[in-house]
């Protein structure tokens, strides 16, 4: 967990000067039980008005300044831990978009929301209570063991028996919670997942009428997650009522060893009241102290689980020789027997792949499902690497170009049409932050969207709900290919995005493209034959294989697989 402090070293003054006021109301603190034993033994006993007063006044004086102290601390400390937060909040998302897609699925999306979220708030609360009570608990609770053995070496032992007892109470619940808040953090990562799951689903959870059981399943996550946090809480719970009872045994034990002393002269009334309040602010204390240790518990399973990101190397990152670019001679796009697996233990997604894709050219991409098209595209911004052979971009080595540089020449259209929360313009500013007006209507109008969009009451400021949940499957892909190709990229990719749109809009949008992006390179991955038979050169893949290229007449001619799909589409259009 320390190693995270490194992030908080912006507010070194605010946790130095914290803890330092906290110190100084403690020792105001541990003074005021002599002063009240004076009050009694001096002022009281002997009808002393004056001195009453003035040990009063005192007690006053040192209690508001002790209140001005505390005050002073909690600033600081509000200040420390929410700016402590932040900053490690920037560095972990700083972290995660510098991360692959690779390590991005390893990790998943819920358990990195839970960890931005959840555990990032566990350590800002456990730096507050770093700064407000770290020092002040363990320096009244060893003050108040020396403060009696000030008053009476005696009674003194009393307090120093109570300490290693407490000991051992606080080694067993810390022992036992720790595993177990690390498990609780687990749980609740499932939580997360299984309600993102059927929030971002539930049109086909009604549609598939899966309600009952989808209910059957977030009913026995959370009965999971509510079973080993009862089990936790209540291992945790024990720690105040043992420290108590040790603590009433304790004064217990003054109060009859006191009374045995006073009645022989030992001890004076006001000293057994001062040492009364010592085990009390003592007992206080180390409530505080088992408290803490349940709050540092949690935040140590939580820092784990936040260093566990911070520390992943990326995979993909900038090449050193990242600006030793090519002469810009040679354009396009040039995969030189590429192959590429998911994982080091898995099997081949792409197999020797050779491809020329010249610039200002279409690429149409076809084949059976899962077989590789959309893995394939994903290789060309580096999104992943490839694991064997080369992928060239303009003469270069896509592992020499600048990431950022890189994919500004590329927009890409995924399978799943994704919209941002805000308004159309915003959207489409995605793909060009200074877009104007025009701009953006232009880009609607190759998109052919312009129409849909002007028909509505709000035009380019209309709301967009999330995910665009508002619209249409085929308004999204339309508004998604508008905000990729709004700045006129060298190479525009085309998931699968046409397919929602009938097959007029489709040939329509096409015509558009190669009207208004001359000098655009094209990737069309497309089931429908009709949308890329027109393409410069069709890729066929099957099985992460290159089975087929060339133009529509030529795989008709030469390749059985492109001839199977083609005569499959004809089927169902005769049907």
């Amino acid at each position: 967990m320390f190693n995270l402090l490194t992030y908080a070293k912006k507010y070194r003054k605010q946790i130095i000067l914290g803890p330092f006021f906290k110190f100084l109301e403690a020792c105001f603190e541990l003074v005021l039980p002599l002063f009240m034993a004076r009050l009694v033994d001096q002022g009281i006993r002997n009808n002393d008005r004056a001195y009453v007063i003035q040990m009063a006044g005192w007690m006053l004086l040192m209690s508001v300044i002790g209140l001005v102290c505390v005050m002073i601390c909690q600033y600081y400390a509000s200040i420390a831990s929410q700016g402590f937060g932040t900053e490690l909040r920037n560095q972990l998302m700083k972290k995660i978009n510098q991360l692959s897609h690779a390590e991005l699925n390893s990790f998943g999306t819920d358990t990195l929301i839970t960890r931005m979220t959840n555990d990032i708030n566990q350590l800002q609360l456990a730096l507050a209570m770093l700064i407000r009570l770290v020092i002040r608990a363990p320096f009244l609770s060893i003050g108040s063991v020396i403060m009696a053995f000030y008053i009476n070496v005696q009674m003194g032992l009393i307090f120093l028996l109570m300490l290693p007892i407490f000991c051992l109470i606080l080694y067993f619940i810390i022992k036992t919670t720790v595993p177990l808040y690390k498990k609780v953090q687990e749980k609740l990562d499932l939580l997360n997942r299984q309600i993102s799951q059927n929030l971002s689903g539930v049109r086909v959870i009604r549609a598939f009428a899966r309600k009952q059981m989808e209910e059957k399943h977030v009913n026995k996550v959370t009965d999971d997650l509510s079973s080993i946090y009862i089990r936790v809480s209540n291992i945790s719970a024990l720690l105040t009522p043992a420290t108590t009872l040790v603590m009433n045994l304790g004064i217990l034990a003054l109060l009859y060893l006191g009374g045995i002393k006073v009645e022989i002269g030992g001890l004076q009334q006001g000293e057994v009241l001062a040492l009364i309040n010592y085990m009390n602010q003592m007992l206080l204390a180390l409530i505080v102290v088992s408290n803490l240790v349940i709050i540092f518990t949690r935040a140590s399973a939580s820092a784990s689980r936040v260093s566990e990101v911070l520390a992943v190397v990326p995979s993909i990152t900038p090449s050193e020789n990242s600006g030793n670019l090519a002469d810009g001679q040679t354009k396009g796009i040039l995969f030189d027997h590429v192959s590429f697996r998911y994982q080091a233990d898995a099997g081949l997604a792409l197999t020797d792949i050779s491809l020329n894709i010249p610039a200002n050219s279409v690429l149409g991409i076809t084949g059976p499902t899962g077989g590789g098209k959309s893995t394939l595209t994903q290789l060309i911004p580096r999104f992943y690497d490839t694991s064997e052979g080369n992928l060239f971009v303009d003469g270069t080595n896509v592992r020499d170009w600048p990431i950022e540089k890189l994919r500004k020449k590329i927009a890409i259209t995924p399978q799943t049409a994704v919209l941002f929360t805000g308004t159309i313009r915003e959207n489409l500013q995605w793909g060009k932050e200074n877009a104007t007006d025009e701009e953006c209507w232009q880009a609607l109008e190759t998109a052919q969207c312009k129409e849909f969009v002007e028909n509505l009451s709000d035009g380019l400021d209309t709301k967009v709900y999330e995910s665009g949940k508002n619209f249409s499957g085929g308004q999204k892909q339309r508004l998604t290919i508008a905000r990729a190709l709004i700045h006129k990229p060298d190479v525009l990719i085309l998931d699968d995005s046409l397919s929602a749109l009938d097959y007029q809009t489709d040939l329509n949008l096409r015509k558009a493209l190669r009207h208004d992006l001359k000098e655009t390179t094209l990737i069309l991955i497309s089931q429908r034959i009709s949308s890329i038979q027109q393409a410069n050169q069709i890729l066929v893949l099957a099985s992460g294989k290159q089975v087929g290229l060339g133009t529509h007449e030529e795989l008709l001619r030469d390749s059985k697989d492109y001839q199977e799909i083609v005569a499959s589409q004809e089927e169902e259009n005769e049907s």
